[in-house]
C-alpha cells in the first residue's frame, strides 16, 4: 500500500484522485459495517469522517508546483513515522498503558516514541524541502492526533465487538485500520495550509 500510495501521489491528477476516492469509499463501507444499528447520526458522521480527509488530501496535492507533493509526502511521513515509532518504542520500553479499556496494547512510552519519530522525520523532510518551517512545531501535535485517530477507531470496533474493520488487507485488517491515523493528520494539515502555516 505504501508503494501504491507514493506512486499515485507522485503521478498526481486522476491517478491520485482515483486512489483517494477508492480509499474513502472503502472506508465508508467499513464504517457502515461497524455502526450498523447505531442510528442515522453515526451514518452521517461517517460520511464526513471519510469525505473530509479525502478532500484535504486532494487539496494538499493540487497545490502549485512541487510544494503540493512535498506537503503531501510530509503528511504521509508524519503519519507513518508516528505508527512505526509508537510500535517499536512500545515494544521496547512500554510499561504504562495509554488507554487499557480501548486498546490494551498501546502505551504511554509508545506515544512518546511516535511523537519523537514523527518530529525527527517530519522536521528532516521540512529541512530538505521548501516547506514552511512553521510546520515543525506542529509535528508532535499531529502525532498525538494520529494516535487519537487510532484510539477512536479502536473504541468503535470494541463497541461493535469486532477485531478488524475489514478484511481487505490479509493480516492487516481493513482500510480504517490502516488509515485511522491519516484522517486527522490530513485534515489538520489542510487547516495549517489554510492558515498560512504550510
Amino acid at each position: 500500500m505504501v508503494v501504491v500510495a507514493l506512486m499515485a501521489a507522485v503521478l498526481g491528477g486522476y491517478y491520485f484522485a482515483f486512489l483517494v476516492a477508492a480509499a474513502a469509499t472503502g472506508m465508508f463501507y467499513e464504517w457502515m459495517r461497524i455502526v450498523r444499528g447505531w442510528g442515522l447520526h453515526w451514518s452521517v458522521g461517517g460520511f464526513f469522517y471519510c469525505l473530509l480527509p479525502a478532500l484535504a488530501l486532494l487539496w494538499i496535492r493540487d497545490r502549485s508546483g512541487d510544494q503540493g507533493l512535498s506537503l503531501l509526502l510530509w503528511v504521509f511521513i508524519v503519519t507513518w513515522s508516528t505508527d512505526i515509532g509508537a510500535y517499536f518504542a512500545g515494544r521496547r520500553f512500554g510499561k504504562r498503558k495509554l488507554a487499557p479499556t480501548i486498546s490494551p496494547g498501546k502505551t504511554v512510552e509508545g506515544l512518546w516514541g511516535g511523537m519523537a519519530a514523527a518530529a525527527l522525520f517530519g522536521a528532516a523532510w521540512v529541512f530538505s524541502t521548501d516547506l514552511n518551517w512553521a510546520l515543525i512545531p506542529l509535528v508532535p501535535l499531529f502525532a498525538v492526533a494520529a494516535q487519537a485517530g487510532d484510539l477512536f477507531e479502536s473504541k468503535m470496533k470494541r463497541s461493535a465487538g469486532i477485531k478488524d474493520s475489514g478484511s481487505w488487507l490479509p493480516g492487516h485488517g481493513g482500510l480504517l485500520d490502516r488509515l485511522d491515523g491519516l484522517v486527522p493528520v490530513a485534515v489538520l494539515t489542510f487547516a495549517a495550509q489554510a492558515a498560512g502555516l504550510a
